[in-house]
């Protein structure tokens, strides 16, 4: 798979990875929380074999933070690598501290916490990217303070426990601000770029070159729609998407489907067209979308289609606030 280096690191990751939010869910509708507690319906031993098939698939870098599943993806993750052991020196593991389920701690001890915690689920003993994860709301000076998450992470980064060091969040204007003070090495955008969604041309994208800041492409596929096009009775999480949306991937769909080209190439590689984003991480749940998404990085798209595809590229607001 062709590899693209992530901003001012030495990282070369490939164009599409893992991303390991949903590992596990066996249905779409249960990506939603439906449950009192917030908990996800979750198969493990699902989530294990996903994981597994995209090693074996040929998949280099997964995507995951203490939040998703109440640390059990990072748990999966673990066991995958245990299976798959001759994996761990070719795949790259990055993940996210700061936000846990039911809380947001970004102090200097809780992040250290966090992150021994999840080298330990992992069975790791280094990780490459460590990701400030949805400091929306939280006091600035204080989470970049020497005292705060980004102390805490410049002292793994002295310590050689990681290597760099991003800014992730699900909501637009705050990876904006911290990708303005240059202080991050990559960042994981969300809910900012896609077929459908072009926030991050806004101003994003012209932070992330000044400060050559590597950017990581999160919900490419708007959470399946551009997958599968417009389907019946499924649930999104976090979306609205209005009949002009619907009617407008559907059009989307109708040209790949003249190039005889799946959706969900064009979706994928569209996004890191864009010299700032190195890759893309789709949320898998299942092994077959895992291997879906890895053989879509490699699918051979036309230039006319690239050409006819253009005039089509349109921003929906679509994205609803958490």
């Amino acid at each position: 798979m062709r590899a693209k280096r992530l901003g001012r690191t030495e990282l070369q990751l490939p164009v599409v990875g893992v991303g390991t939010a949903w590992i596990g869910v066996p249905t779409q509708n249960d990506t939603v929380f439906d449950t009192d507690d917030g908990r996800r319906r979750l198969d493990e031993e699902l989530g294990v074999r996903t994981l597994v098939a995209a090693i074996d698939a040929g998949c280099t870098f997964f995507d995951t933070a203490v939040l998703y599943n109440r640390g059990l993806s990072e748990a999966m993750i673990g066991e995958a690598l245990r299976q798959r052991p001759s994996a761990k020196e070719k795949i790259t593991v990055t993940t996210k501290a700061g936000r846990w389920y039911d809380r947001y701690d970004f102090s200097y001890d809780a992040i250290l916490r966090s992150v021994d915690e999840s080298l330990e689920r992992m069975g790791l003993s280094r990780l490459e990217i460590v990701y400030i994860h949805d400091a929306m709301g939280q006091p600035m000076a204080e989470v970049l303070s020497d005292r705060g998450a980004l102390g805490a992470l410049r002292h793994l980064q002295d310590q050689g426990i990681i290597n760099y060091i991003g800014t992730a969040a699900n909501n637009p204007p705050t990876n904006l601000e911290y990708i303005k003070t240059g202080e991050f090495d990559a960042a994981v955008i969300a809910d900012s770029w896609s077929l459908i969604n072009q926030i991050a041309e806004r101003e994003i994208f012209a932070e992330a070159a000044k400060h050559d800041v590597g950017l990581v492409g999160a919900t490419p596929l708007e959470r399946g729609l551009l997958v599968t096009g417009p389907q019946e009775n499924t649930k999104y999480l976090n979306r609205v998407f209005g009949q002009d949306c619907l009617d407008h991937v559907s059009k989307i769909q109708q040209l790949c489907g003249r190039y005889d080209v799946p959706m969900i190439a064009v979706a994928l590689q569209w996004c890191t067209r864009y010299p700032q984003v190195a890759s893309v991480i789709p949320g898998a749940r299942l092994p077959e979308e895992a291997e879906s998404s890895l053989a879509a990085a490699q699918v051979d798209i036309p230039a006319e289609l690239w050409q006819e595809l253009t005039p089509l590229l349109k921003h929906f607001d679509t994205s609803v606030d958490v």
